[in-house]
């Protein structure tokens, strides 16, 4: 039985994309090992910067121990690479004083330096995950999927004369256009999962809360016709899949069960957004995990928060702002308690990639197919540079990236030379992207 990849199981206000199963690989290309891999391309930006002392490695090349920060990673290590030395010089103030908040934030993607102005005369770049999904968006569902834990607004003055646009968007679909970003898992989920129709995904959802019902209970009599049609490897692929689709449903209604209680209260937060910021982290990451694995986008954006946030951290124990203590001034109570929260970013990634390992895929897992890049556009939060960034790359890329090393670049390498060498491995050969010089070596 030969499957078509873009197959949906469909039912009342439901579309749900299927994972990667051998019905759908030409006969004899598994055993030739020439299966088309499909590789995706995500970008993790976290905010305030990184405590580099305890982020960097201490000797180039082969990863051995890893510093506190990242060392949440140690069983991953053979699958992830830091960058040290990559800049994004246009991130600087360059003339316009303060805002490096901001601009960090509009440049980490863009490589371009950012119009100050609190207006709507916003300017800036293309993002790179916008030019990859301007190319290879038409292949799935979705060309690019965005996502984050923290609300921002698109107008206003954020951050010293800057557009509260930029300290929130990392996606640029044109120097004008930033890509909002959405927090609700439960709106990601039925984005990912509804078939488009509004009235019929409204009434889909009204039935669900009323009978308790899952979504996959709209698609069951399409997956039943699919399963009797499917070899035992394929039919057990299918039921991790709509297991896992199952189980994070229910960690949703879990969570705004308790929204709804705590509503009564006084809560502020929107049913489905967990109120433990760590559950909504790997929530959202588990948002991704299924996009990918439906191949419903093969790009992805994610914000852990906006830069310049003050949020506290209590689950890692700082209840002070993120913000306050990245202005450390060099003391030790402040600079404690920023490496606790970098750390507890690194466990939430870490977690994420774990998810996206244990997926099997041909030829290896989904991170073996993946490239994810991870890290903030500031170094060192208290003096707001932008050179010597904290810059973490996971996954294989389909078997053509040498992971397992700490490679250490000029000072003031262009980041974006990082993402010409990415997009070319999806096929998108790109000559310039913002402040780019070339190709980033030693990595690919």
């Amino acid at each position: 039985m030969n499957l078509d990849r873009r197959t949906f199981l469909r039912g009342v206000g439901a579309a749900v994309g299927l994972p990667l199963l051998e019905s759908m690989i030409p006969t004899g290309a598994l055993a030739k090992g020439s299966v088309a891999k499909p590789v995706r391309m995500a970008f993790l930006f976290v905010p305030n910067g990184a405590s580099m002392d305890h982020w960097t490695p201490a000797t180039e090349g082969a990863l051995g121990d890893l510093p506190y920060c990242l060392e949440p990673l140690k069983d991953l290590r053979s699958s992830i690479s830091v960058l040290t030395g990559l800049a994004q010089h246009n991130a600087f103030a360059l003339g316009d004083g303060p805002g490096d908040h901001a601009r960090s934030t509009a440049c980490w993607l863009t490589g371009v330096h950012a119009r100050k102005t609190a207006g709507a005369d916003i300017h800036n770049g293309v993002s790179a995950d916008q030019v990859a999904a301007q190319h290879i968006g038409s292949l799935t569902a979705f060309p690019s999927l965005e996502i984050g834990a923290e609300r921002g607004g698109q107008s206003g003055d954020c951050d010293s004369g800057y557009s509260c646009a930029y300290s929130s968007s990392i996606a640029w679909r044109g120097p004008t256009t930033p890509v909002a970003k959405e927090v609700n898992p439960r709106l990601v989920f039925e984005r990912l999962f509804g078939n488009g129709d509004a009235t019929e995904q409204a009434q889909s959802i009204r039935r669900r809360d009323l009978l308790r019902q899952s979504i996959l209970d709209f698609v069951m009599e399409d997956a039943s016709k699919l399963r009797g049609r499917l070899g035992t490897h394929d039919q057990r692929k299918l039921d991790e899949y709509m297991t896992s689709i199952r189980e994070i449903e229910q960690r949703l209604v879990h969570f705004e069960s308790k929204r709804a209680a705590q509503a009564l209260a006084g809560a502020k937060e929107p049913a489905g957004i967990p109120s433990s910021y760590g559950e909504h982290l790997r929530l959202m990451g588990d948002m991704m995990v299924l996009a990918f694995h439906a191949d419903l986008t093969r790009v992805c954006t994610y914000m852990f928060a906006n830069d310049g946030s003050n949020r506290s951290y209590p689950e890692a124990g700082v209840p002070e702002g993120h913000h306050d203590m990245s202005h450390h001034g060099t003391d030790p109570h402040k600079l404690e308690q920023k490496r606790k929260i970098d750390r507890f970013h690194v466990e939430q990634l870490a977690y994420i990639l774990k998810r996206m390992q244990s997926i099997e895929e041909p030829g290896g897992t989904m991170l073996d197919n993946t490239m994810l890049v991870y890290g903030a556009g500031i170094s060192d939060g208290n003096r707001h540079n932008h050179d010597d960034l904290p810059i973490l790359l996971a996954g294989r890329g389909g078997g053509s990236i040498k992971s397992g090393q700490h490679l250490v670049y000029s000072p003031n390498t262009p980041m974006n030379n990082l993402f010409l060498s990415m997009l070319d491995r999806v096929g998108v050969p790109t000559e310039m992207l913002g402040d780019s010089t070339g190709k980033l070596t030693h990595l690919f």
